[in-house]
């Protein structure tokens, strides 16, 4: 299963890539607003931390993320419990 977090905190970037790779699942972590966000691709799963995003960025991966239909999860909080949380649900 392949995942793209959005969001989140930088300094907990190997932290996130870390309990994805527990889970078995391939992961890209896009914590800084990058330019463009081009290579997102089409993953299974986008996790959204919407407190650390802005809506610009939001709407930007949203949109393709519906073109593709990739499964989206959004969290407010963007702890590892949260993310733990939604691995949980859409894992396995």
């Amino acid at each position: 299963m392949s995942v793209v977090i959005v969001g989140g905190n930088e300094c907990m970037t190997r932290q996130y890539k870390d309990l994805c790779r527990e889970y078995k699942c391939k992961v890209k972590v896009y914590s800084k607003t990058v330019r463009g966000l081009k290579d997102i691709g089409s993953p299974d799963l986008l996790v959204l931390f919407t407190s650390t995003v802005s809506h610009k960025m939001v709407r930007c991966v949203l949109n393709d993320a519906r073109r593709t239909n990739t499964r989206i999860a959004r969290s407010h909080s963007s702890s590892m419990a949260a993310l733990k949380s939604i691995l949980d649900e859409h894992t396995i």
